[in-house]
């Protein structure tokens, strides 16, 4: 997404007087290309010249994309389309066929005639205001008064300080006006150079479709090691208490000593099995996030891990059950990451309120290197939350510190 903010003025003022000599070099190298290539391509000698000219555009819109970033900050997104596996000739015909390529090349052809025209608007604008601050350092050697009516006249230095006041009057409208110039075009440049509104509609569905499969495939994940924790679990822990129930049945006439023994061991499994239970269940959404909400949740996962943690939560009010269950699961992968592998000591969590959802940050001082690998816990967390639109982002050097954020849009 493309990011506008007011440019400052020194920047605009520059970027609006060079643009005249950077829209004559851009007009004239792309134009006569361009020109070149079609008029030769009956030839076919205009074929590597109209290729030529693709690229010469593309690299002229890319360095604009660039300045106007930096000068009139105005961040703008390359819109072309992913690029297609195929032949050469192919993947020219795509470019050349690319809408985006020809928007590079309209903005390039009016960049002199609006490079021109703001040329002339910001030294105008200027001229004004430093001619008149400039008015009592020369007339007082000017061989002419200037006469205002029958009340004013002004030969001297001392006599026209008052035009001097009013050019200085005028420099923040000056200001004012070469910024507005200056984003004006930078409006200009996002719409010739970026993205059309389609593009970015076809962009976001493509996302949300990506993110849309993620989560039914983590769904789906998630289902299989539910079902082989209850299979290999407490599945054959209650298997194991029914066959002991029914030995010790057999054995109760006959050898009561051996039956209170089965019994007995029956009992210890099915403890156990209810233990796995309620692991399983915790694993699936723990009880006290439904019932307490993530600071209490997250303090209980806290009190459970080897090494300290410090945390501080502050999601008031409560955030919806999917961004709760997100956040709550992240940080207990992070948690379980950092002791298993990191070899840390001590972890930081901040799980804030921010004005677009939810911002969970786990940060160690283990060794780093912690990547989002395919099939990996990390890949799972965002995975997980992809299905609420969010995005995990990890930052691991090698030697730490390990930095994971998860950003959980909601309304408030």
């Amino acid at each position: 997404m493309d990011v506008m903010r007011k440019p400052n003025a020194l920047a605009a003022g520059f970027y609006l007087l060079t643009n005249l000599v950077t829209g004559i070099f851009w007009f004239t190298l792309s134009v006569v290309l361009v020109v070149v290539g079609f008029a030769t391509s009956v030839l076919w000698v205009g074929i590597p010249i109209l290729w030529l000219a693709m690229n010469v555009v593309r690299g002229g819109a890319a360095v604009e994309r660039a300045w106007v970033g930096a000068a009139l900050r105005t961040e703008i997104p390359r819109p072309y389309r992913e690029k297609q596996p195929g032949t050469l000739w192919q993947r020219w015909k795509a470019q050349f066929t690319d809408p985006a390529t020809w928007r590079d090349f309209g903005y390039l052809v009016l960049l002199l005639p609006v490079g021109a025209l703001e040329f002339s608007s910001v030294l105008a604008l200027w001229t004004v205001v430093v001619a008149l601050i400039g008015v009592p350092f020369w007339i007082s050697h000017a061989p002419f008064a200037v006469v205002v009516g029958d009340f004013w006249t002004i030969d001297s230095f001392t006599s026209a300080l008052p035009i001097a006041l009013i050019g200085l009057a005028l420099i923040p409208f000056a200001v004012i006006g070469t910024r507005s110039l200056g984003a004006l075009h930078g409006k200009f440049a996002r719409a010739m150079l970026g993205p059309t509104r389609a593009d970015e509609l076809a962009i976001e569905a493509e996302r949300l479709q990506s993110s849309r499969a993620r989560g039914v495939e983590a769904a789906e994940a998630e289902r299989r090691r539910i079902e082989r924790d209850l299979h290999d679990g407490a599945q054959q822990r209650l298997v194991a208490v029914a066959m002991g129930l029914g030995r010790a049945k057999s054995k109760m006439d006959t050898d009561p000593d051996g039956a209170a023994e089965l019994i007995a061991e029956a009992h210890a499994d099915a403890k156990l099995a209810i233990k796995e239970l309620r692991d399983l269940a915790r694993g699936i959404y723990p009880s006290v996030l439904g019932d307490r909400g993530l600071d209490a949740a997250l303090s209980a996962l806290a009190a459970r891990v080897p090494i300290e943690v410090d945390l501080q939560v502050d999601v008031d009010p409560r955030p919806p059950t999917a961004v709760e269950s997100a956040a709550y699961f992240t940080v207990g992968e992070a948690l379980t990451n950092i002791t298993k592998h990191s070899n840390g000591t001590k972890a930081t969590v901040r799980v804030n309120r921010v004005d677009t959802g939810v911002l969970v940050e786990v940060t160690d001082n283990g060794q780093g290197g912690a990547e989002l690998k395919p099939g990996g816990g990390l890949a799972g967390l965002a995975d997980r939350a992809a299905t609420i639109d969010g995005v995990v982002v990890v930052v691991s050097p090698v030697g730490g510190p390990t930095v994971i954020r998860a950003e959980l849009p909601c309304a408030w």
